[in-house]
């Protein structure tokens, strides 16, 4: 991906909370990869939720930069999964890490109680 002008600041750099964007993006494209419809999820009342979010900010993102978003997912109870990510700038072949995250979900039913469907032991 790369760094669009209007996700910058006035300091000019990326706004720490376009940096959420960019982790849930990558989240979202892992999914399909697995075939995972979360849109048709939500159709059935099952909405996956970010329940924690822990960003280790080391660099900024500046216009035009471009960038990589890593990712590995693994469960962490049996009703939690997370998502350790990594942005890292690539420039000149070379990568910077920008910031490290570990983003915790959880899938809610209808009364927004928490439990992991069978969809989502792709994960695991």
């Amino acid at each position: 991906m790369s760094v669009r002008d209007y996700e910058c600041d006035f300091q000019g750099i990326v706004n720490h909370a376009v940096y959420l964007h960019y982790l849930e993006h990558t989240r979202h494209e892992f999914a399909k990869t697995l075939g995972l419809d979360v849109v048709a999820l939500a159709k059935r009342h099952v909405n996956i939720v970010v329940v924690r979010a822990e960003i280790d900010y080391k660099a900024s993102l500046r216009s035009g930069d471009g960038f990589i978003v890593g990712l590995d997912v693994a469960p962490l109870s049996r009703v939690r999964i997370v998502f350790d990510q990594e942005i890292h700038r690539v420039e000149d072949g070379k990568t910077d890490l920008i910031l490290k995250a570990r983003m915790t979900a959880t899938a809610v039913n209808e009364n927004g109680r928490p439990f992991l469907p069978p969809e989502l032991d792709r994960f695991r």
